[in-house]
């Protein structure tokens, strides 16, 4: 639109290192401890540019967690049609967190953060709600009933319960596959918990 002016872009590899930074800064010395203006000067920025990258210092932990919704919602509009519902939405999440090998120990110090430092908590309900709202979107087109109904966000709220569990899992477990348990906490959940009728 004529006139109206657009913030400036934000260098992929710049937003990297502040959020390295913060990871680091936060696993070493807890989240509350640190400051923004400390997460800058370890990144070698200004305070002001950091809040460039970040509105808030917890959304530093999170990373592009945008983009990584985007990514889902991309997926599961991509699944077959003749797909299970349920089956589509777990596959959407085992692929949406197949992480290169080089990419895990920082998500771990990512993941750990967002699932035990208590001052994150209400900050990641809301970002646990964004992926619901995304997923129960995809179960109401596929069952045409509405995102708001009982069935959409019950699938919603049960597949992003197991794949958390399935994150702890792995971070209880140094030399774990992370993919390994999200295959296992979809698997059993999508098969009514066969291991149980044993």
């Amino acid at each position: 639109m004529a006139g109206t002016r657009t913030a400036p872009a934000v260098p992929p590899a710049g937003r990297a290192r502040v959020e390295r930074a913060a990871l680091d800064l936060f696993t070493v010395r807890g989240f509350e401890d640190v400051t923004s203006d400390e997460v800058a000067d370890s990144a070698g920025i200004s305070r002001r540019t950091f809040f460039r990258y970040f509105p808030t210092k917890a959304d530093a932990v999170w990373g592009d967690f945008t983009g990584h919704v985007a990514r889902l919602a991309e997926m599961l509009a991509a699944a077959d049609p003749d797909q299970p519902v349920l089956t589509s939405v777990c596959a959407a999440y085992v692929e949406v967190n197949d992480y290169p090998d080089a990419e895990l120990p920082l998500l771990r110090e990512r993941m750990r953060l967002i699932l035990t430092e208590p001052a994150l908590l209400a900050h990641s309900q809301l970002r646990f709600a964004e992926i619901d709202r995304v997923v129960a979107g995809h179960v109401a087109a596929r069952t045409g009933t509405s995102p708001t109904g009982l069935l959409p966000r019950l699938v919603a709220a049960s597949t992003r319960a197991a794949a958390t569990t399935a994150f702890e899992a792995w971070l209880a477990d140094e030399d774990s596959s992370l993919a390994a348990h999200l295959h296992l906490a979809f698997d059993e959940m999508a098969a009514g918990f066969p291991s149980l009728r044993r």
